[in-house]
């Protein structure tokens, strides 16, 4: 019987050890997401406001906050177009006006509330 040559060698090395570290990464993997999972639930459970009400508050809030600028833009521009009458219609672009704004208004309170950056 000959002797393994040390090419041969050097496979079987690699064979033995790269199973082992591919073991050892898998695991290192799987222990981050064990622990990043842990930290989403313990987040989760830290912040106990956000119920079905939360949701349901935060729903109705969001509809106020782009209905009422736009309510109030259409009647004054209702007030303009009947006081001094023009090409253009200020019911209009008012009611446009107070969708963006309370667009904007609910856009910049979820970013403050969802502490998003």
């Amino acid at each position: 019987m000959s002797e393994p040559s040390p090419e041969q060698n050097s496979d079987s090395t690699k064979a033995n050890f790269e199973p082992h570290q591919l073991h050892l990464h898998n695991q290192t993997e799987i222990e981050q997401r064990i622990a990043a999972q842990e930290m989403r639930k313990l987040k989760a459970k830290s912040e106990k406001h956000h119920t079905i009400w939360f949701g349901l508050g935060m729903f109705g809030l969001i509809g106020w906050s782009v209905t009422v600028p736009a309510v109030v833009g259409a009647i004054i521009g209702m007030w303009i177009d009947s006081r001094w009458p023009s090409r253009y219609s200020w019911s209009l672009m008012l009611l446009i006006g107070g969708i963006c704004l309370g667009c904007f208004n609910a856009w910049k309170w979820l970013h403050k509330e969802g502490n998003i950056e």
